[in-house]
């Protein structure tokens, strides 16, 4: 197995922030199942403190790479609104009708 050079093994910024968003990411899918899993209410509450402390972090690691530009948001095309807004609608009517 080829050894790594510390330049080579080290994360630079903007992977390290990628990895702690990542992160936060799988411990809020983990806590959203713990919630809907959980067999008592104070055990669900302490999920749900968990999970909103999570969100919180989560948003601020993408907070930073958004201003670093790490993290680029397209806005929509209006056209790419408008069917997503249609499909959505068909898909309610659809489900209504059963």
């Amino acid at each position: 197995m080829a050894r790594l050079c510390k330049k080579e093994s080290t994360l630079n910024e903007k992977d390290s922030l990628a990895d702690m968003l990542n992160a936060e990411k799988m411990l809020l899918d983990s806590y959203l199942l713990a919630i809907k899993e959980g067999s008592t209410k104070s055990l669900r509450s302490q999920f749900m403190s968990n999970f909103t402390k999570a969100q919180e972090n989560q948003f601020c690691i993408f907070s930073q790479m958004k201003e670093k530009g790490y993290y680029l948001i397209l806005p929509a095309e209006k056209q790419m609104v408008d069917q997503k807004t249609d499909d959505f609608c068909k898909m309610r009517k659809e489900i209504a009708q059963k």
